[in-house]
């Protein structure tokens, strides 16, 4: 995992969970089984057919955690990819990684919901 201050994570994690929540809303608006809501930083995206996902900071450990009715539990890290041009800091990338097999949240989205992040 990256060596995230508390700002630092909070900053990453927020931007990341309003892209996905963008997505999941703009997916709610052509289609009348999904449901969004976003609440005191958890997000709930309801399917009718496959259940309930729920997206959530775990500040303590920072982590983003995804319970997911198809592949269960499981707690992403944020991994630096990349460390940006000139070591310039605000240019590094990283993702939510699954540490136990390497997964990407935004993988783990894309292959259960078809939703491209």
């Amino acid at each position: 995992p990256a060596p995230l201050t508390d700002e630092e994570y909070h900053a990453v994690a927020d931007e990341y969970l309003e892209q996905v929540l963008t997505k999941f809303e703009e997916l709610q608006e052509t289609r009348e089984d999904v449901d969004v809501e976003y609440s005191a930083g958890v997000m709930k995206i309801g399917f009718l057919k496959s259940g309930e996902y729920v997206i959530n900071k775990q500040p303590p450990n920072k982590q983003i955690w995804l319970s997911s009715p198809v592949s269960g539990p499981k707690r992403f890290d944020y991994v630096t990819l990349s460390e940006g041009q000139n070591d310039k800091q605000d240019t590094a990338t990283g993702a939510w990684v699954y540490l136990r097999d390497g997964t990407m949240l935004d993988e783990v989205l894309e292959s259960e919901t078809g939703i491209s992040l």
